[in-house]
């Protein structure tokens, strides 16, 4: 009963996306052939840091219909990134955890990482074709540790039917955003543009700073080299992306007054857009996945529905980027029990159809490379390959980000100037 209910749902929600105007990929995929046998009995436990993971209990449904004898699970370990490395040591091991991609090079997750099997090895069947090249990171040796199951990236909710109102084109360069928020303020948007603005903590200024940072960086290995090791010098590759943040408060497009009621980059962004009378809301995509279901709780939306996507910031005359990163990875835990049928599921998993399904579930962008999945990330698809880029790729690190966050989150806040924050890069904490 379990079984039927579970293909009953699913037959249920794609219908209910095709008429929110999801496009389903039309083309079906090959079928999946199991290459173990069907009877095999294993036990597959699945460690991550989500409350829960109904997407991928529903991977689980869809996999028993090969394997009825399989029982999967899925368990939250609290304050994961500290107990992960003793649970992959203890007698209930998990099979598949999640991964980061901060975790590789990092001493502290040095006996995390050695328990990671080389996913690229071709005996295992995995089609990591599909996935997006530059969502998958290579160690030293060339081995694939983690395999993304959702990316993530950065932007702006747009109300579609609020331009399509309007008469307005959804903007795509620098020209055409600073028009348009003129032109929404002359008919009285206040804010034509909102966002979280309480703490650096996923602030929208560092939504904006962040993908133009990186452009730069992208660039220049020199700069990045210097940005990488905190070096006070690379502190002027920022002047870019603070300029930006500094532009769109001065000219107007962002009112932080109209901002301080939005408590989180969470729950109240989402609401806050739902209001109807926001045009462009600056957002994570990890914020647009709660989209969805905070739809029906919002009594405004429930009154007054509408359409809308999530595209790039176009923060230059040429338009916005897509930082295109991995949200979760998954890796295998070589030393688990049941390795084999680990494996096998790992191999039904990373499929477009599998990993598409999941990520439209969740609501967060698919690593694939079909953009278009999900109508509401479909955007981010014309972005073109020259402005698309990896920062787990490029080599990114950590210490890096936080410079240009709380550099633009003080910048906008007006507590330094440009000059300011640029000579105190490598100081931020």
């Amino acid at each position: 009963m379990k079984k039927i209910s579970g293909i009953f749902l699913t037959l249920c929600l794609t219908a209910l996306l095709t008429a929110c105007g999801e496009k389903v990929v039309e083309e079906a995929p090959a079928e999946f052939a199991p290459a173990l046998d069907t009877a095999t009995a294993s036990n597959i436990t699945v460690a991550g840091s989500y409350d829960n993971f109904e997407a991928l209990e529903t991977e689980f449904d869809r996999f028993c219909e090969y394997y009825p004898n399989v029982k999967l699970s899925y368990v939250k370990l609290d304050d994961y990134s500290n107990t992960l490395g003793t649970v992959l040591e203890g007698k209930d091991k998990p099979n598949i955890f999640f991964s980061y991609t901060w975790m590789m090079g990092n001493e502290k997750y040095d006996a995390v990482v050695a328990h990671m099997e080389d996913l690229s090895d071709t005996s295992l069947g995995l089609d990591l074709g599909c996935i997006r090249s530059g969502l998958l990171s290579h160690d030293g040796e060339g081995k694939v540790r983690m395999v993304p199951v959702f990316s993530r990236t950065y932007g702006m909710l747009v109300n579609d039917d609020l331009f399509a109102k309007e008469g307005l084109k959804v903007p795509t360069t620098r020209s055409e955003l600073l028009s348009v928020c003129e032109t929404l303020k002359e008919r009285g948007y206040a804010s034509p543009m909102m966002g979280y603005s309480l703490k650096s903590s996923s602030c929208f200024m560092y939504t904006v700073a962040y993908p133009m940072f990186v452009a730069t960086l992208a660039e220049n290995q020199e700069a990045l080299d210097l940005a990488n090791a905190l070096d006070p010098a690379a502190g002027e590759y920022m002047r870019p992306a603070l300029e930006a943040v500094e532009q769109l408060i001065g000219s107007g497009c962002i009112d932080l007054a109209q901002c301080d009621g939005i408590e989180d980059n969470y729950s109240q962004v989402i609401l806050r857009f739902f209001e109807g009378d926001v045009p462009m809301m600056i957002c994570a995509g990890d914020t647009v996945s709660g989209t969805r279901k905070r739809e029906s709780q919002s009594e405004a939306f429930t009154a007054s529905p509408f359409s809308y996507s999530f595209a790039p910031i176009p923060m230059t005359d040429a338009g916005g980027y897509f930082i295109d990163s991995p949200s979760i990875e998954f890796s295998v835990n070589k030393d688990c029990d049941d390795l084999a049928m680990t494996n096998e599921f790992m191999r039904f998993l990373t499929r477009g159809k599998e990993l598409n399904e999941m990520a439209s579930a969740k609501r967060l962008v698919t690593p694939t490379g079909d953009m278009s999945f999900d109508a509401v990330y479909a955007p981010f698809g014309q972005v073109p390959a020259e402005r698309t880029i990896s920062p787990e790729v490029l080599g990114i690190t950590d210490p890096l980000t936080v410079q240009i966050r709380v550099a633009a989150f003080k910048v906008g806040i007006g507590e330094l100037s440009i000059d300011e924050a640029i000579a105190l890069y490598g100081t931020f904490e």
